[in-house]
């Protein structure tokens, strides 16, 4: 028989103590807690908590039966992910220990079965931060979390099997057809690995595009020891690419003399080709800026533990929502279900070995190039991996350690590149690409620093992988002023990098808010330094990025146009941000100004934020019934009061001022009357300010600012569809109060209540309290019908969500 592969997330049983009794068969554990896998050891509050919580020495245990005519086969147990150090025992015997949280890990445990008979797993686990391992050993800017957090499954493998296979492909004359990059002949190289019995035997590799009719391009190559290197031929393939990313199936069989398939796998794989240059990154040939950000896998209440939708749907928001091409995994690898996403969506992936700052003694070292080992031999087939990191994030040089890491990062995979983080400039380069977390922007001075005063060897590569974070964290609630500086910050370097054409591209810090230990953050053990928030909801900074693309139409404000929110009344700069051609800017239905995109200073964005430099247009013609000059040189002076107030010092604004009252004989109480008309607004009749972007000439959306009169809540729900499959599954409810434009309320901190009816229960509490104006809800699947969940927002309206709970 060929492999199967059997899921086992269901019905294990849990106690935060472990003890010794656990790992015989005849313990009594009908008082341990039930769970499905992800599980988190602890659910915990969304702040103020302390890192204890989830520090435990814990045990796990499953029941399964072992079905006789497995007696003839190989049994191997995988788990995908276990924070953070893992000793297995199955039926009393121990089999192994594991020391990484964010690897997996596949025992062979056939030797120890009872065919036909109930067996016991038990899984000792550790979380304590104390651990001898990656990351621990000094302060880490993350939670760490414990417990089994991603699939266990058993595979049922026939006496030789296929271990696992390390693919890359190879490119002959590339094309482009009808916008799709292609190549005439391409191949994929791969070394099969095989284990069990051995013998005699052939491996039959064959390719299809991915769920495509029949496979094709077969190929036969006799089994070798070691492993056998297979090479699959292909005319015309289509490239996988962030613009176009085609996905392929590479079926590999081992066939033996009769030819009969003994074990088959399938594997998704890309043709293409990357790399870094000192000019930049280079996807299939052509240059390609990297825009990304930054990702931990945590989530609000249960850590790491969430099911494969919510994985993917981070994917997704990077991806349509936040409109980036690039995700870093930092500190430590994902999961396989958001690589898949990645692949599927075609974001660029750069994935590292975990760790943050501090590097350990000798053995705390060996497990590091283990962990190197094993990132790169369970994700290599993902064509979205375009870089490994093989450095502890920001560490100090160490030439001997980090020469093991590279070694073996370029012994595992030929054909990827090496990184390694770092927080500072030159030292000692061992990698092939120079990744360096540039934090010089503090908010006045350039973006980013040039590439040769950072990297010692500019022939090489060169990519910014953190920057603004702890220089400028930034919550929803905060004031006006301080989330579009955040947003500013970012702009400015985004503009920075792609104004050097030898960065490569950059990451920012970070996608979402996320919590941390005591030395980070803001006290609450929530580090702010997201372009969204905990629950994923976009700050402003989020959508800057996502006006960076042009497949969504993107049009936001960075203010509420309520003077009282700014010191002495004064609006400041006020910024629109889009992806349209132009932004048409009118002020209670009439005509003030068209904003085009190359208006903005930030010159080397594709879209870059546009300043807001009048708001009078030619209101005093038509109003004062002044005349044209003078009109333009008087809103001139009060479309300055406006950004900088009437005080300002500066001597050029003195003396126009001076000139312009002279000129018209006003004195300064005309200028104020005229400026509280047609920009304070004091005691005059609600304004509404109207935003059309235009692209191609057509209205493509229109975003209206005014006083709120209607405020309640905006739901977005990630899916009314939830799959009771391998496991449970998840939707994640974002929640954001608004007026009857949509604008957000962001001073709207009021408590949210839920009530769930059906087959599904609430992940946290069941009253929230919004913060700047935005919150959010989990659901969980509990088995399967129609489901509901009644929200009652701040303002005494009811409204409930609905699913559909299927079982697949």
């Amino acid at each position: 028989m060929t492999g199967t592969k059997i899921y086992i997330d269901r019905n294990w049983k849990f106690d935060e103590y472990f003890e010794e009794g656990m790992i015989f068969p005849g313990f009594a554990d009908s008082e341990m807690e039930d769970v499905d896998i992800p599980h988190n050891v602890k659910m915990m509050p969304l702040h103020y908590f302390d890192e204890s919580i989830y520090q435990m020495v814990c045990g796990y245990r499953k029941h399964f039966f072992a079905e006789k005519r497995w007696s003839k086969n190989i049994v191997l147990l995988t788990f995908e992910g276990v924070a953070h150090e893992s000793t297995l025992y199955v039926n009393g015997n121990e089999v192994c220990t594991h020391t990484c949280g964010y690897t997996a890990f596949t025992a062979d445990i056939t030797q120890y079965l009872c065919f036909g008979k109930d067996n016991v797993i038990t899984l000792r686990v550790s979380s304590m931060e104390s651990l001898d391992q990656p990351p621990f050993g000094f302060a880490i800017d993350y939670m760490t979390y414990g417990g089994i957090y991603r699939d266990v499954y058993i595979e049922i493998k026939p006496q030789t099997y296929i271990s696992r296979i390390a693919t890359q492909t190879k490119l002959i004359d590339r094309y482009v057809n009808e916008g799709i990059r292609c190549a005439r002949k391409a191949a994929v190289v791969s070394k099969v690995y095989t284990a069990g019995d051995g013998g005699s035997f052939d491996i039959e590799t064959s390719l299809r595009k991915k769920g495509d009719g029949v496979f094709a391009c077969t190929c036969v190559t006799p089994a070798t020891d070691g492993y056998t290197k297979c090479i699959t031929r292909a005319d015309d393939v289509e490239l996988w690419d962030p613009e176009h990313p085609a996905l392929y199936e590479l079926r590999t069989r081992l066939v033996d003399s009769q030819g009969s398939v003994i074990d088959e796998r399938i594997d998704t794989i890309g043709f293409r080709k990357a790399s870094f240059k000192p000019n930049g990154f280079f996807i299939n040939g052509r240059k390609f800026k990297i825009r990304g950000l930054n990702r931990h896998q945590s989530y609000a209440y249960t850590g790491y533990a969430m099911p494969d939708s919510m994985q993917e749907y981070d994917a997704i928001l990077l991806k349509e929502e936040l409109g980036v091409n690039a995700v870093r995994t930092s500190h430590y690898p994902q999961s396989q279900s958001f690589l898949d996403k990645c692949d599927e969506l075609g974001l660029l992936v750069f994935t590292e070995i975990p760790g943050w700052q501090h590097i350990g003694g000798s053995a705390w070292k060996d497990k590091a190039v283990e962990n190197v080992r094993d990132m790169i031999r369970q994700n290599i087939n993902h064509p979205s991996i375009i870089l490994w990191g093989v450095r502890i994030n920001e560490s100090a040089d160490d030439d001997a350690f980090y020469a093991a890491t590279n070694a073996m990062a370029h012994a595992e995979d030929p054909s990827r590149q090496t990184g390694g983080v770092r927080c500072h400039k030159m030292g000692s380069f061992q990698e092939d690409v120079f990744t360096y977390n540039d934090f010089s922007h503090s908010g006045k001075n350039a973006g980013v620093v040039d590439k040769a005063t950072v990297t010692p060897d500019t022939s090489r590569g060169y990519l910014v992988t953190e920057y603004n974070g702890h220089m400028f964290p930034t919550k929803s609630f905060d004031s006006e002023q301080h989330r579009c500086e955040h947003m500013l910050r970012h702009a400015a370097v985004l503009d920075g990098v792609a104004a050097h054409s030898d960065i490569a591209g950059s990451f920012g810090w970070c996608m979402f808010d996320y919590n941390t230990h005591k030395d980070f953050g803001s006290g609450d053990r929530i580090c702010y330094h997201g372009v969204c928030d905990i629950f994923r909801n976009r700050k402003l900074a989020g959508f800057l990025y996502a006006a960076q693309q042009d497949d969504t139409p993107v049009l936001a404000l960075s203010s509420s146009m309520n003077i009282g929110e700014h010191p002495a009344c004064i609006l400041g700069d006020v910024y629109i941000i889009s992806n349209a051609d132009s932004v048409r800017m009118y002020r209670n239905d009439e005509f003030v100004k068209e904003y085009c995109a190359k208006d903005s200073p930030y010159r080397n964005l594709l879209h870059g934020p546009m300043l807001i430099d009048d708001y009078v247009g030619n209101a005093l013609e038509v109003h004062e019934n002044m005349p044209h000059k003078a009109a333009m040189e008087i809103s001139g002076l009060l479309n300055h009061i406006a950004r900088f107030g009437q005080n300002d010092p500066d001597l050029r604004f003195l003396a126009k001022a001076g000139m312009v009252a002279a000129k018209y004989h006003m004195k300064k109480d005309d200028i104020r009357i005229l400026y509280e008309k047609y920009v304070g607004n004091w005691g005059q009749r609600s304004v509404s300010y109207k935003f059309e972007a235009v692209k191609g000439g057509d209205v493509i959306r229109e975003l209206i600012v005014s006083t709120s009169t209607r405020p309640h809540l905006d739901i977005t729900v990630s899916s009314d569809t939830l799959v009771e499959g391998k496991t449970y599954d998840v939707a994640l409810v974002r929640l954001r109060a608004v007026d009857e434009n949509r604008g957000i309320l962001p001073f709207c901190n009021d408590p949210v209540s839920f009530k769930t009816k059906g087959p599904i229960e609430l992940i946290g509490p069941k009253t929230i309290s919004l913060s700047g104006g935005m919150g959010g809800v989990y659901v969980r699947s509990t088995g399967e019908g129609e489901a509901s969940l009644k929200i009652t927002d701040p303002f005494g309206e009811s409204v409930a969500v609905r699913f559909d709970v299927i079982r697949k």
